[in-house]
């Protein structure tokens, strides 16, 4: 039964041999592994995961897509299908044996920021993440302060996790090619936070505005947030603009905030 790739739900096929190697021997999957997939498709990681691991589940939106997974030929024993909105998938309930998730993807660009934003406030119960997104956004991930792409995902991300962009894939791997390239990402929360904010909300929302108005000063963009006594804290230069603080200056006006 073919399946014709659907706009709405922004399907584009892995098809290349070589990439799909390159993206399993990254994900290093083991047997008594727990893996949950991502926007399964047509099984091009599928196939290959479930010859390497005892138990893996696969989130898909696309109902239409079920009957082709449910006819793969490896032992059904080992796959669990969740015909699911995976921003609305509560993580924790899938691993019944407390292992820690790793969670793998060919993610839609409509959904791949939120879904990260999903996935990072259920840290807790994940090992790591392996994620192919579009090229601009695993830069933006794995930005440093002082750098075109360096914005609120970087620190949002960088804050919860290690980041890691593996190698770029060009748009001849899919069907349809997407008119971007991509990447592959690897995403490990800390087991420790390097940087603590006493208040992760307020901390959010200070990056949040920071970055609404990157080009004013810092001081300037955090009016009604942040004190002229917190900079003097903390001494943070005022005068900054956003993408030239790092997280733990970031960490330390908030936490100054609060003191």
């Amino acid at each position: 039964m073919a399946h014709f790739p659907r706009k709405r739900f922004g399907q584009n096929f892995l098809n290349d041999t070589f990439v799909i190697e390159q993206i399993i021997a990254a994900i290093n999957p083991k047997p008594d592994e727990m893996i949950i997939e991502v926007g399964p498709g047509l099984g091009a990681l599928t196939k290959p995961l479930l010859q390497t691991t005892e138990q893996l589940h696969v989130i898909e939106l696309d109902k239409d897509i079920i009957p082709l997974l449910s006819a793969l030929p490896q032992n059904h024993q080992q796959l669990t299908i969740h015909q699911a909105d995976v921003l609305k998938v509560d993580f924790a309930s899938l691993t019944d044996n407390k292992k820690p998730l790793r969670i793998v993807g060919n993610l839609p660009y409509n959904i791949s920021t939120p879904l990260i934003f999903h996935l990072l406030a259920q840290k807790d119960v994940i090992k790591d993440m392996h994620f192919m997104l579009q090229k601009e956004v695993v830069q933006r991930i794995c930005a440093k302060p002082n750098t075109k792409a360096y914005g609120r995902l970087s620190i949002m991300v960088q804050y919860h996790c290690t980041t890691e962009d593996l190698f770029t894939v060009y748009p001849e791997a899919f069907s349809p090619p997407p008119k971007v390239n991509s990447a592959v990402v690897r995403l490990i929360p800390h087991t420790r936070l390097p940087y603590i904010a006493k208040d992760e909300n307020h901390f959010s929302d200070i990056v949040r505005e920071a970055f609404n108005h990157r080009r004013k000063t810092i001081h300037n963009a955090l009016k009604g947030f942040i004190s002229s006594d917190a900079f003097t804290k903390t001494q943070i230069d005022p005068k900054k603009r956003a993408e030239q603080l790092s997280i733990s200056d970031f960490v330390n006006l908030s936490n100054a905030h609060h003191l």
